[in-house]
């Protein structure tokens, strides 16, 4: 056979390979959730706070270049803590489960993390994990590739396209907590009520705990059952979980504002980034057919095949140049659509970062108004607790607290 036919047979065969190549399918990565089969003690229920993320949008990004957006990450640092939260607790291995505003809402563990990477098709997060005695329990990375069912119309909308990771933290936090023995568990929750109690009353309970050369909390001793002040102490405890589960319907109804439209930009960019790693391949295919086209045609006599060969030559740069627009255009209109989503997102977040929905309480027949971020109004209530206990004025009343109006969960 003529090195002419042999060129001729060569080229459409790498074309064909290698559009074949340039299409990925990529299946998402998926973890079983451990849930728990019966119903579990209570009593040796642990309770969890979620922390905001930590963005890890570096000081000189520039999103051009990065494709990092500073308002995508604001939002993702109080979206991702929040779906963390409901996936622990529809496990049914835990107490409460909140995101908390401050790191001195005390509870039994605590939970921060900081996203790594996050583009709609990969993601890495960062997670932090220590208990109220200050004994750190694990460090570890979190990362999950997504695929295109995880962005199907038809997919279990209750599940995050990044679930597998909620999942593996899940799961980690479940293994790790089943060694600790009873007894452990039992000393954490009256670590964490101690500390509370030392923050109110620093003089009465402060020197109930003392920390070891580890920097780790160890009970000295624990207060009388029949002492009055450890009853109102635990009144005011209730109070405070109460202000901080009004405060997660704040990060309740930021987490469904923006669920739709940061969904579809996770979509969105997704496409970009495999539309782009899709050109790039494109491209070098390209070039090693135009050289295996070369290769063939110095082979042949000038005079015979010089039609032939810019025939070929003009049929792949059109081809190429075909696809080439096609890629454009239809690139223009996803960066169109993400920008869209960008804004929708960046207007959410400003709102919520800059000034939770005012919360109105009762103490008393006292009436509080708390304004400013939901970390503001948590620090202004806390003032207040100790203000009240100072003053003895005790808590014969219930507290009263004003519950935010929760946006509708999407159906999109």
């Amino acid at each position: 056979m003529s090195s002419v036919h042999k060129t001729w047979l060569l080229c459409p065969l790498l074309l064909y390979l290698g559009a074949c190549a340039v299409e990925e399918v990529v299946t998402a990565e998926e973890t079983k959730l451990i849930v728990a089969e019966a119903p579990p003690d209570e009593a040796m229920l642990l309770d969890i706070g979620i922390t905001e993320f930590v963005d890890g949008v570096p000081e000189d990004n520039d999103p051009e270049d990065t494709g990092v957006y500073a308002e995508i990450r604001s939002a993702e640092a109080r979206y991702l803590p929040y779906h963390l939260k409901n996936t622990l607790q529809g496990t049914g291995h835990w107490g409460a489960v909140r995101v908390v505003p401050s790191r001195s809402a005390y509870t039994d563990i605590l939970v921060s993390g900081q996203i790594r990477e996050s583009d709609g098709e990969y993601v890495e997060i960062d997670v932090s994990v220590a208990d109220a005695r200050g004994s750190h329990w694990f460090s570890k990375t979190y990362s999950a590739q997504t695929g295109l069912s995880s962005y199907s119309e038809n997919r279990d909308r209750r599940q995050d396209p990044y679930q597998k990771v909620f999942n593996d933290v899940a799961n980690d936090l479940r293994v790790f907590v089943k060694n600790l023995p009873p007894e452990d568990i039992r000393e954490l929750r009256q670590v964490a009520e101690l500390k509370f109690f030392a923050d109110m009353a620093p003089r009465e309970y402060g020197e109930h705990l003392a920390e070891d050369e580890n920097g780790e909390l160890d009970i000295v001793r624990l207060p009388a059952e029949n002492d009055p002040s450890v009853d109102r102490l635990r009144q005011i405890r209730e109070r405070d979980r109460l202000v901080v589960d009004t405060l997660n319907e704040h990060y309740a109804n930021f987490y469904y504002g923006i669920a739709i439209p940061y969904h579809s930009w996770r979509k969105v960019s997704r496409e970009e980034t495999i539309n782009y790693r899709q050109v790039k391949r494109s491209a070098m295919l390209q070039t090693l057919i135009g050289a295996v086209v070369v290769a063939g045609s110095l082979a042949v006599d000038t005079g015979d095949s010089s039609r032939s060969r810019q025939r070929m030559k003009g049929n792949l740069q059109n081809i190429a140049i075909g696809e080439g627009i096609q890629t454009m255009m239809s690139g223009f209109t996803r960066r169109s659509e993400a920008k869209m989503h960008i804004e929708s997102i960046k207007e959410l977040s400003e709102s919520f970062g800059a000034e939770a929905a005012p919360m109105v309480v009762t103490v008393e027949g006292e009436t509080r108004r708390l304004t400013g971020t939901a970390a503001a109004q948590y620090e202004s209530w806390r003032r207040l607790l100790k203000n009240i206990y100072e003053a003895e004025t005790g808590f014969v009343e219930a507290v009263e607290v004003s519950q935010p109006v929760r946006v509708p969960e999407p159906s999109g």
